[in-house]
């Protein structure tokens, strides 16, 4: 699986208030109350060379091997993390990856001649599929950190995030409700249309993790067909109906008009002129915000993009031709919607997840950033 980051844009943030030291450290708390040994991995790519590699716990990079066909294993670079009730600090270097932590087995990592291969649990055969574990992504450069808790691959075992500022005060987001863990893959179970198929269990009964809808389709744990009855309504309205899209808010006189010719939905800017269309899109589009709804780093497709993918999985289209509509409030409330991201985001302590890739518009995902940041920190948190 690639190695995706949902960050937003580093550098785009405000100016660092004073230089960002080449390591920070990152403080992990092992608050699960589980009894097995974890392990903590930081991989990515490093920003001063563009390498792929691993950091150990000193900050320390070091640059992949070359891999082969068929993969092959990676070195280990697994650092033993806190026991329940302690913390470990590590050092994290300037690097744009992944913080893994998992319970009870180190992950399995491979290496192809095209880089690591990451663990794709959709896959029943991936070798970490039986493993307790999950991820946070981060990106730290000259211009601060940005840390987040992410659930647009899957839910699993639970963790927080959070960033000192240069000031002394916390920044903290990620954090579940009292049951909410429970409570998301309750929801899932409960709700109609296969939802409940994103559930992975071990052979031991233990409730692993729940895969994103993206994933669904992918193994068919989800129908194709899930979100066309919402996508056709929606078609049918902009056929005679203008959707607005107000992609900046920093730009409020920066729109866009879509209206809906056949299966194309053309966007035009206030001249007139057509700037970009849209295929009608599937479900696989919808959740995965790609395919028929690309987002290139341009000035206008990809922030046009942005808003209709997050109109689409928050089912906010139909109910705004405002878009994008930023209150939580108006979020999910059509019976076709992207379930796993309102159950997930129902259970979050501050109503913040990153359940698919534009999540941040609006600013509903989890994340935290610092411009000077004195001290990061991963929260791992119980279960039930």
């Amino acid at each position: 699986m690639a190695l995706t980051l949902a960050l937003g844009t580093p550098g785009t943030g405000p100016p660092a208030h004073a230089a960002v030291p080449d390591t920070i450290p990152l403080k992990i708390t092992n608050s699960s109350g589980r009894s097995e040994p974890v392990y903590v991995y930081n991989l990515g790519t490093q920003l001063s060379t563009g390498k792929q590699g691993w950091a150990d716990a000193n900050g320390v990079f070091h640059a992949w091997p070359a891999g082969g066909n068929p993969p092959t294993p990676a070195p280990d670079a697994s650092i033993t993390g806190p026991a329940a009730g302690q913390s470990t600090t590590i050092q994290v270097p300037k690097f744009s990856g992944r913080i893994y932590f998992s319970y009870g087995r180190k992950l399995d990592f491979r290496l192809t001649t095209g880089g690591l291969v990451q663990p794709a649990v959709q896959n029943p055969s991936d070798p970490n599929r039986d493993i307790l574990f999950n991820w946070s992504e981060y990106t730290l450069n000259d211009s601060g950190l940005w840390l987040n808790s992410t659930q647009v691959d899957m839910v699993s075992a639970p963790y927080a995030v959070g960033v000192q500022r240069a000031d002394g005060s916390t920044a903290t987001t990620g954090h579940l409700k009292p049951g909410g863990y429970n409570g998301f893959f309750n929801a899932l179970r409960s709700q109609q249309g296969g939802w409940g198929n994103l559930i992975q269990t071990r052979s031991d009964g233990t409730v692993l993790r729940a895969l994103s809808p993206l994933y669904g389709l992918e193994t068919g744990a989800l129908p194709r067909a899930v979100m066309d009855d919402y996508i056709n309504r929606v078609w049918q309205k902009y056929a005679t109906t203008t959707l607005t899209v107000t992609p900046f808010t920093d730009q409020p006189g920066t729109k866009y008009s879509g209206r809906v010719s056949g299966d194309v939905m053309n966007f035009t800017n206030g001249a007139g002129a057509v700037v970009t269309t849209f295929q009608k899109p599937d479900a696989d589009s919808v959740f995965g915000c790609h395919k028929l709804l690309d987002a290139p780093n341009d000035a206008v497709r990809g922030p046009i993009s942005r808003t209709l993918c997050a109109g689409f999985n928050r089912s906010t289209l139909l109910t705004n031709p405002n878009q994008p509509d930023a209150t939580s409030a108006d979020f999910y409330k059509d019976g076709v919607t992207n379930h796993y991201a309102r159950a997930i985001h129902a259970q979050m302590a501050d109503g913040k997840a990153y359940a698919f890739a534009f999540d941040d518009v609006g600013n509903h995902e989890s994340l935290v950033h610092d411009g000077s940041p004195r001290e990061a920190y991963l929260t791992l948190d119980p279960l039930n």
